[in-house]
């Protein structure tokens, strides 16, 4: 609750839950690695669109704030955000191993934290490609290619927007890996939406798989009552879409 609402009172455990997180042997090393991620990031619950998804924020300053908006603490939320970074980008040395770890939940994890760390020398993108390149699991491999569509949100590098637009294309790959292409790709670019993008993702968004790719934490914070990839579908591919309700009389 602290990661997601009141960062400033959680970001300084930051290097604590990395420590505890690449711990062999600490029972709550999944916990920690699954918390840690949280206060690097803000204003992402329920967001699906292309201008926003995968997006670090830092507009200019509103009112002494910045684009991130307030924290319930009172303090800017994007000095807390900032903060839960530099401690990530401090600590990737000893986060990048996770993405071996046996375990592909704690894989999935260590992706996830690790797209919100400073990347100006490829380096951290450079590990997710050779991990996807061993990787087989499927649900995995997504993760990496979000994982560096994120990143590569925050460090523009056209070679890894080839890549991901090539993985989508790629029938060879799982239907996972060519769906958060497609999403990833889309966060990247503002070029129409190719016809045999939207064929491909139509084809394979079901239902089912929707659901099960909801164990991806981007996909996860997606959703808005529906699971996450369905909504970056229709806020992405069908954007004329009326907004969904919640109220059960309308």
């Amino acid at each position: 609750m602290c990661a997601d609402d009141s960062r400033a009172a959680a970001v300084l455990a930051v290097p604590f839950l990395i420590r505890i997180a690449t711990d062999p042997h600490h029972r709550h090393r999944a916990d920690a690695l699954g918390g840690l991620a949280a206060p690097a990031r803000a204003r992402y619950f329920g967001v699906a669109s292309r201008d926003e998804l995968l997006l670090h924020r830092s507009g200019p300053q509103h009112d002494g704030y910045d684009d991130y908006g307030v924290e319930v603490t009172g303090y800017p939320a994007g000095w807390s955000v900032a903060a839960a970074r530099d401690a990530i980008t401090t600590g990737t040395p000893t986060l990048l191993p996770l993405l071996d770890d046996s375990d592909p939940a704690m894989r999935i994890d260590a992706s996830y934290a690790l797209a919100t760390a400073a990347d100006p020398g490829h380096t951290v993108r450079r590990v997710f490609a050779t991990r996807f390149a061993m990787e087989q699991d499927p649900m995995v491999r997504a993760a990496l290619v979000l994982a560096t569509a994120e990143s590569t949100r925050a460090h523009p590098y056209e070679p890894a927007t080839a890549w991901i637009r090539e993985l989508w294309q790629d029938q060879a790959q799982a239907p996972e890996v060519r769906l958060a292409a497609a999403i990833g790709w889309l966060c990247l670019t503002d070029e129409p939406v190719p016809d045999a993008l939207h064929a491909s993702v139509e084809a394979l968004a079901t239902e089912e798989r929707a659901r099960a790719m909801d164990a991806l934490p981007w996909m996860a914070a997606a959703g808005r009552g529906v699971p996450g990839l369905l909504d970056c579908v229709r806020r992405m591919l069908h954007p004329e879409a009326p907004e969904p309700t919640d109220d059960p009389w309308a």
